[in-house]
């Protein structure tokens, strides 16, 4: 059985930090690329970053650049974002997901990510 969990969700004030961590079980987490994605309330989920398989590429939105970095271990399976300067504009829904995409590929298309977590939610205050 294929999971993925988030955990570290919570309530910050503006200007504060937070580290999601996505725990992967049921496939063979090196073999996929990881994302995560957000959706904020009314809004089509949105992605945030992505890491490749190895972990040699990185992509983020432009929206999340210098503050939010994705980083991953292989040996634990484990995928985390660390989230630092929150904005009221990050309160959302997050979710990590798997891309089993070939090669190094790290995508921003939601459509290649076939397994998705139930997501944590992250609310920033000002």
């Amino acid at each position: 059985q294929v999971l993925l969990v988030e955990s570290g969700g919570g309530l910050v004030q503006a200007g504060g930090s937070l580290r999601l961590s996505c725990v992967a079980s049921g496939f063979t987490f090196s073999r996929f690329a990881m994302g995560w994605f957000r959706q904020a309330p009314g809004k089509e989920r949105e992605f945030v970053a992505a890491i490749s398989r190895t972990g040699v590429n990185i992509v983020c939105a432009d929206s999340v650049k210098g503050r939010f970095t994705i980083s991953r271990d292989n040996a634990k399976n484990t995928v985390a974002l660390q989230m630092n300067s929150l904005k009221r504009e990050d309160t959302a829904v997050y979710y990590c997901a798997a891309d089993w995409s070939p090669g190094e590929s790290a995508s921003r298309d939601i459509n290649e990510y076939v397994y998705w977590g139930q997501g944590t939610q992250v609310t920033v205050s000002s």
